[in-house]
């Protein structure tokens, strides 16, 4: 006995042709303001000469993780200025720090609304889990749909994938929090608003910072893949180098991105064990 298929597809598509014709000046705001951001960035990390950012980063590299890191980087980001791929690389550190920006602005209270609350927890838990399960290709589409092509959808679909760790670990965060301490503070009488800024945020900040960590990580990946959607930046490289075959600029772009993606870890790790250390 064959029983009928689900007319998913249709239902999905019907829900996004209903959004796409009701909602079109949300999504107008939502792309100016995400379009400014990139902009923005952009505008600033390609405007100032490649030695003063490369300056920049190696005195924050030595003050967060002393001489190695602070060599680490300057090599590495000398080696992409030398390969003539600055630009680009910037382009992309734009988008993914609008990534994780704007997923820390959402994610964090997302978190502390679920660490107060075991409804909403049981209610974001299986949307993280099929956040971050579903094939990271198929964000794409929608995006596309919305947002048309560009940087836009890529930060969205950027957005959509690497948003849940954030939100995972500053729930985890807060929750771990000992409730020892949290009975004091209600006995001297703290109010919500009181005991989340000064006790349970303040506690759990190294396990946000490793949640926003990586949410900077998947941001970086997903910024690659969304080169396939007209995102800017060295993912436009790499695609370019696949649909054409050419190896050598294809590892070029890749290694441009391997550095960036260490740089960008290594500095998210120090604040994190500074902040450990600290709390």
């Amino acid at each position: 006995m064959n029983l009928p298929k689900i007319p998913l597809a249709d239902w999905i598509e019907t829900i996004e042709k209903w959004l796409e014709n009701n909602l079109g000046p949300f999504f107008d705001i939502i792309s100016a303001i995400i379009g400014g951001t990139v902009n923005g960035l952009d505008d600033v990390l390609r405007g100032l000469p490649a030695l003063v950012i490369i300056a920049v980063f190696v005195v924050l590299a030595w003050f967060l993780g002393k001489w190695k890191l602070a060599l680490f980087t300057a090599i590495g980001l000398l080696i992409i200025e030398n390969l003539g791929l600055w630009g680009p690389t910037m382009q992309t550190l734009a988008l993914v720090l609008t990534a994780a920006i704007i997923s820390v602005v959402i994610g964090v209270p997302i978190g502390i609304l679920c660490a107060r609350s075991n409804a909403m927890q049981r209610i974001f838990t299986p949307l993280l889990d099929f956040m971050q399960t579903m094939p990271a290709f198929v964000y794409l589409l929608p995006a596309v749909t919305f947002f048309r092509l560009g940087v836009v959808p890529g930060v969205i679909s950027s957005i959509i994938f690497a948003i849940p760790p954030t939100i995972r670990l500053t729930n985890l965060g807060i929750r771990q929090v000992p409730g020892e301490l949290v009975e004091a503070a209600d006995a001297f009488g703290s109010t919500p608003l009181q005991k989340l800024f000064k006790l349970q945020l303040p506690i759990a900040v190294p396990t946000i910072m490793a949640g926003i960590n990586q949410t900077i990580m998947l941001s970086l990946s997903m910024v690659v893949i969304a080169s396939m959607i007209g995102a800017q930046g060295v993912g436009e490289y790499v695609y370019r180098a696949v649909t054409q075959g050419r190896t050598g600029v294809g590892f070029e772009a890749g290694l441009a991105i391997v550095i960036l993606a260490i740089i960008l870890d290594r500095l998210t790790q120090k604040v994190v064990q500074r902040t450990e250390k600290q709390s």
